[in-house]
């Protein structure tokens, strides 16, 4: 993989924190209302708001990308899981998962039309960008986690990845994902995601932080 890997860190869950909500497998009949919950999650993405042009074109493209998304790459795999109501959605690939880019980026055909504008080389090129990226020793991807901003600061999104970690940490394996929020770093890195690259890319989108985790040692 791209970057020096750093060394895991544990997360420590507050002592007078409130139980966590109820976390389940995300189902097909999901998967619309769970799409339509992270476009508004995504609004004010800054790489969303590079790759769609305008707020109708970025809604309807985002509920296209995330139906795809979660339809036809993880379902299957039974890795996307909902806190709450559809409040807050966490997307993973396992390990074992198996990775082509070529065929992932035709899956998600569905949303090129709403890419349609004079940026779409540059979005395209992005896309290339971060998967030519993708570290190829085995991990877990977090692909997309997502909270309604009606239900944010509720401890929805931390409770999904603390209930996968636990479960990570117990398999001794890694994790990886792709921040398109500053401000979301020091919340991914509060679980022990280390920042192992800060993708500048030339077509002129905005930074993508690279950061990877070791899974927590017992006892840390």
């Amino acid at each position: 993989m791209a970057g020096r890997r750093p060394t895991g860190h544990g997360y420590h869950r507050p002592v007078d924190s409130p139980p966590d909500p109820a976390i389940r497998p995300v189902t097909e009949a999901d998967v619309a209302p769970a799409a339509t919950m992270l476009v508004r999650s995504f609004d004010d993405d800054p790489v969303a708001n590079f790759m769609f042009a305008g707020d109708r074109r970025r809604h309807r493209g985002l509920h296209s990308f995330f139906v795809s998304q979660i339809r036809r790459q993880y379902l299957r795999y039974g890795q996307v899981q909902a806190a709450g109501a559809l409040d807050a959605v966490a997307v993973w690939g396992p390990p074992g998962r198996e990775r082509n880019g070529i065929r992932e980026l035709l899956e998600l055909l569905p949303t090129a039309p709403f890419l349609v504008s004079r940026r779409i080389h540059r979005a395209l090129r992005l896309l290339f960008e971060v998967d030519s990226l993708h570290p190829t020793e085995p991990h877990w991807y977090l692909a997309t986690l997502g909270t309604d901003p009606d239900h944010q600061h509720r401890g929805l999104g931390s409770a999904l990845l603390r209930t996968k970690l636990r479960q990570i940490d117990e398999a001794g394996e890694p994790a990886y994902l792709e921040s398109s929020k500053e401000r979301n770093v020091p919340f991914y890195s509060r679980f022990g995601f280390e920042v192992i690259h800060e993708l500048h890319s030339e077509v002129g989108a905005p930074t993508i932080w690279r950061m990877w985790r070791e899974p927590r040692v017992p006892g840390d």
